[in-house]
This record gives structure tokens, sequence and C-alpha cells, in this order.
């Protein structure tokens, strides 16, 4: 059997990605369909050299099939296809036994400006739980692996059970992380457009409790004074991942720095902490904090200090800027699970609707459900 099993990879290994996709149709007859339907994706993909390829299975794409209008949303963009196929293209081959539980984050072919701005390429999160093999896209949605290296000439396939999802900017991800307050406070400031054009960003976003604590000074901050603070909640440079946080100084877009300390696998970002970390977006990374962090006072650097970030604020019961933020529907699982797994978090704010983007990306299999209709 371990002879079988050795020649049969051996025998992958010398055969192209696109016919070790076709040795899968049982799986990914509609990968497949599609693939097929272009003889320059065959190309390309067959020109791939160490990459790692994951491979929607049958039931990832028919999940999405059918949502929402995808003829007119494939019409609107003609490049979603080549994007969706070249952000499941990895930069390296990783097999199973690669990826460990201490999530790395892994650069794709997808570098199009006109869906990331990340410097190197768009990435993905690759994690094992236990032995199970996790991939994390935009707003943590997690695609399990179902089958693991399916070896080919450049590199190795892994069949996933989940499309991945493309990052948003960071304003479209406010709205469908319930940061509804980012999002709002952003657009009173008039810095959205500044942010989502910016590259290479990580960006510390507080959730609503945090600006509900701080209610009555958030109410009467003028919009150059709201932008300070804002900015102070960005850092431009080598994206930081929590992976690759350390405690550091990190200067934001206001010039002044914020301290990261890591206390038992747990960031701070001066006295606020990341509640959910490593949300993806277009440009780079948000992590949801705890706080809203103070440019103007220096003495809550320090994740030890008990002392408030805004001296004198009070709670209301409304949560400023959030009047007329737009909202969404559909629960994002990953943002759940990342919410159920702290520990000292009470918060039901933190739940967050999966993106309406989801139907943007199953815009791509539109096609396939006549190829579905055929099996």
């Amino acid at each position: 059997m371990a002879l079988a099993g050795l020649a049969a990879a051996q025998t992958n290994r010398n055969s192209s990605l696109t016919s070790v996709l076709d040795s899968q149709n049982s799986s990914l007859s509609l990968l497949n369909g599609l693939i097929q339907g272009s003889s320059e994706t065959q190309r390309m993909l067959n020109s791939l050299s160490n990459v790692t390829f994951l491979a929607p299975s049958n039931d990832a794409v028919a999940n999405l099939i059918g949502t929402g209008n995808a003829s007119s949303t494939v019409l609107a963009n003609p490049g979603l296809f080549e994007a969706i196929l070249l952000y499941h293209i990895l930069n390296g081959t990783y097999y199973a036994s690669n990826i460990t539980n201490i999530t790395t984050f892994i650069p794709t072919h997808l570098t199009n400006q006109s869906f990331t701005n990340v410097t190197g390429g768009q990435v993905v999160g690759a994690v094992s739980n236990s032995g199970n093999v996790s991939f994390l896209s935009a707003l943590r949605s997690e695609s399990n692996v179902e089958r693991a290296d399916l070896n080919f000439t450049g590199g190795t396939i892994h069949i996933i059970d989940q499309v991945l999802n493309i990052p948003m900017n960071v304003t479209d991800t406010a709205v469908q992380t319930n940061l509804s307050a980012s999002y709002g406070a952003i657009d009173r400031a008039d810095l959205g457009q500044r942010i989502d054009d910016l590259r290479n960003i990580t960006v510390f976003a507080p959730d609503n409790a945090a600006f509900r604590e701080i209610a009555s000074v958030a109410g009467n901050l003028s919009s150059s004074v709201l932008a300070d603070i804002l900015e102070y909640h960005v850092v431009q440079g080598p994206i930081g991942y929590s992976s690759t946080l350390t405690n550091s100084s990190l200067t934001t877009l206001n010039g002044r720095d914020v301290n990261i300390t890591v206390v038992n696998q747990t960031v701070y970002v001066n006295e606020a902490r990341v509640v959910i970390p490593d949300v993806l977006i277009a440009n780079g990374v948000l992590h949801v904090v705890d706080g809203v962090l103070n440019p103007n006072n220096t003495q809550s650097s320090n994740p030890t200090n008990t002392a408030p970030a805004f001296s004198g604020a009070s709670s209301a019961s409304d949560v400023p800027f959030t009047s007329g933020v737009p909202t969404a529907t559909n629960v994002a699982t990953g943002i759940q699970e990342a919410t159920s797994s702290l520990e000292t978090s009470t918060s039901t704010e933190l739940a967050v609707p999966m993106a309406t983007g989801a139907v943007y990306m199953g815009a791509l299999f539109g096609g396939a459900a006549a190829i579905m209709n055929g099996l």
C-alpha cells in the first residue's frame, strides 16, 4: 500500500496541474469545466512553478451558484474570474505537514491593484488545528482542506470546501464586521478614500463598545480632531499580522507611536487589547481592539494601565457615529468563532455579518450552473 501511494505521488509529480485536477474530476468537475473553457487559463496554470493551488470542491462551487444576479456581476467585473483564480494560487509549495497551529500568511498570485494593494500579492492565512488544515480569507472565512498534497510538476494541490473570498477595502470590511462606529467615524472625518488608497497598512479598529465608553467625548470632536485620532489607529509599512507583531513601537499615520505588547500570545496596542486578530483587507490587515486609542495620552501606552485613555469620558446608551451606517445581514462564522474563543469577552456586538461580497465572489461560478445541470 505504501509503495502504491509512493508510485502515485511520483506519477503526479510528473503530471501537469490540469491533468491532476482532471484525475479528481469526481470532486472537481465544476472547477474543471470552468478551466477547460479557457485555453489561456489552462496554459497559465500548467506554466506555474513552486506554487500551491487551492482547488474549490464541487460543493464549494455549488454553494455559490445562483447567489445573486451572477451574469450581471460578471459583466460588470470582467477581471473577476482571473482575480479569484489567482487568489487560489499560493506562492511556494506548502504541504499539509508544513502548516502549523500558528497562522501563517502566504502571498498569492493576486497582484492586480483593482483588487489588492499589498506588496507581493494579497495573502491567505494558513493554520492547522489538530491536524485539520484551513485557509483564511476575507472576514476570517475558513476554507477547510478536504484532500491534501495532490502533487504535480509545479507544486501541490489541496482540495478545499469553500471558495476563498477576496478581502475588501477597510470601509466595506468595517460595515461587514459590525464595526459601525469605526465606519461612521471614518466617514465623519472624511478619511475613507485616503485609508483605502494606502498600501500595506495595519489598522487597529475599535469595536462599538469601545466607542460607547467615550461617547461623551466622541460627540464633541471636530472633524479634524477625529481624523487625528483615527490616523493614530493606522500604521503604514510592513503589515503587522498577529504572528509577526512583537514588543515594539510603531509609527502611525499621524506621526505618533503606538506601543505593541504581546502577553501570553495576546496583543495589546497601548492599553487596548486585540479581541479579533487578522481580518484581511484589500490593502493589509485589520485587528479589532477593545479601546479607542488617544494620541494625546502617553500614559495609556501600557497594557497594565487602568486609567482611561480619554480622561473624563463617560459612556452612553447609544453608540456614537452609527446613525445611518449601512448594515449587513448574514453571519460570518469566521468572526463569530474568533469572538467565541476570547475567554474574557462578553460583547455580543462582535458577531459579524458575512459580506454581501459573497455574492460578488459567487458570480464567478454562475456559469457553472450549466455544467452542474449536465452531471
